[in-house]
């Protein structure tokens, strides 16, 4: 025999149960569908071409960091930190349970049941700070890998144009080497030197060639690692727009330190321990028992309906989480000892770089101001003597060789200083607008 209570109870009891998971639900409209697996995928890549135009360094700069692979790698983690912000949030899922007591209608005894776990000790609150701590990590960690691209795209760029200086200069160089090879050969038809000293002449030729096609070969590789950065393979820019002799300033030490301590990779180490100190707070809250409250209703044959209420609490005899407590405690550990590990590294490489850029800025300043003109008056005088008959050949080629071995050397301390300034940027990242003014 049925019982009408029973059923006009159990009715509503449902309807309770189903409005609190659609209450759940429905608080949680407009978020993406989690469920599909296209969710959150993007169009086919296609690798970004830029103009068949000079380039200016603003212009890499910005296709670099709109379109850079490892960028958008940290865009998409970052990203997905919204994830495990929106599941922190979440409450435990209340439950509906069911429950017949034998089969015979005579005896049979039901029940219906609602389960609500409910937490405590704060272990919601600490899941929440835990995901925001990591939403600031992927932030930092992003900063950082555009701090990384830009200086990337900084030294890249330089190297394009030393590349163009060098080949330049291997064509000045060429035009000195084919006039005294001209000079040469005249003497040798006039019989005023040996066939020997032409010779000479023309080995020496064949070496700036040479040198003119390793630098045209350079030139080449260093377009290519420039617009690979924003993820072609294919450069179409003609040339960099630029001047390699315009030189970085050598920062002083104490502006070192300020942009140390706001560096984006300590700004990511010290987010980093923020994040296990909140990891290590959720396990903690782990520790304390969360409660379940019931509440149901039971039918019996031939009996009133009864209502069901209970509460169980977990009772933490073997497992009070101390493995999982002690473990995060450790990391967190180490990450207070990250950070100090890596201010000494930030500091010793930056004082490092800075020690290179101020050797390199030395030797450019040396080299421009008087070996070069020295090498170049020493040539231009050897070579109008050796015209006249007054200088020898060898004079000449050593007058010659010396200039370029002059030139090459100052081609170099120019790329080293571009190089050091550019691993401080990399190292520091890009100077806060505070530390510009």
């Amino acid at each position: 025999m049925r019982n009408p209570a029973f059923h006009s109870v159990l009715l509503p009891l449902s309807v309770a149960a189903f409005s609190i998971v659609s209450g759940i639900a429905t608080a949680q409209t407009g978020l993406p569908d989690f469920t599909s697996g296209n969710a959150g995928t993007s169009a086919a890549y296609a690798p970004i071409t830029e103009p068949a135009a000079p380039l200016t360094l603003a212009r890499a700069l910005q296709l670099a960091l709109a379109n850079n692979p490892d960028i958008a790698v940290a865009r998409h983690e970052y990203a997905a930190t919204e994830g495990a912000l929106i599941q922190g949030q979440a409450r435990p899922n209340p439950e509906l349970s069911f429950m017949q007591e034998d089969t015979r209608s005579a005896t049979r005894t039901s029940a219906l049941q609602l389960n609500l776990p409910i937490e405590m000790g704060g272990k919601r609150q600490a899941r929440i700070d835990a995901s925001q701590r990591g939403r600031e990590l992927a932030a930092a960690e992003l900063t950082q890998r555009q701090g990384e691209v830009r200086a990337a795209v900084i030294g890249a760029f330089f190297e394009v144009l030393s590349a163009q200086e060098r080949i330049r200069l291997a064509q000045e160089t060429l035009s000195l080497t084919q006039r005294v090879t001209d000079i040469t050969g005249k003497r040798v038809v006039a019989g005023k030197i040996s066939p020997v000293e032409e010779t000479k002449a023309r080995v020496a030729e064949a070496q700036v060639k040479v040198e003119l096609s390793q630098a045209q070969g350079d030139l080449r590789v260093s377009r290519q690692k420039l617009s690979s950065l924003w993820g072609n393979a294919m450069p179409r820019f003609e040339r960099v727009d630029g001047a390699v002799v315009d030189l970085p300033e050598v920062p002083s030490v104490a502006t070192l330190d300020r942009r140390v301590a706001v560096s984006p990779s300590l700004r990511r180490t010290e987010v980093e321990l923020q994040r296990r100190v909140a990891l290590t707070r959720v396990e903690q809250t782990k520790r304390t028992p969360d409660p379940t409250i019931s509440l149901g209703l039971k039918r019996a044959p031939e009996s009133t309906n009864q209502i069901l209420f209970g509460v169980s609490v977990p009772l933490p005899f073997f497992d009070g989480n101390q493995g999982n407590l002690l473990e995060a405690l450790r990391r967190e550990d180490k990450a207070r000892d990250e950070i100090t590990a890596n201010r000494l590294r930030l500091h010793s490489e930056v004082l490092q770089a800075r020690e290179r850029l101020l050797t390199a800025r030395t030797e450019v300043d040396a080299l421009r101001n008087e070996v070069l003109p020295g090498a170049l008056s020493a040539f231009e005088a050897a070579g109008k003597g050796f015209d006249a008959g007054k200088f020898s050949f060898l004079e000449t080629l050593d007058a010659q060789r010396t200039l370029i071995q002059a030139r090459v050397q100052y081609l170099r301390a120019l790329a080293e200083t571009h190089r050091a300034a550019t691993e401080i940027e990399r190292l520091l990242g890009e100077p806060s607008v505070e530390q510009k003014q």
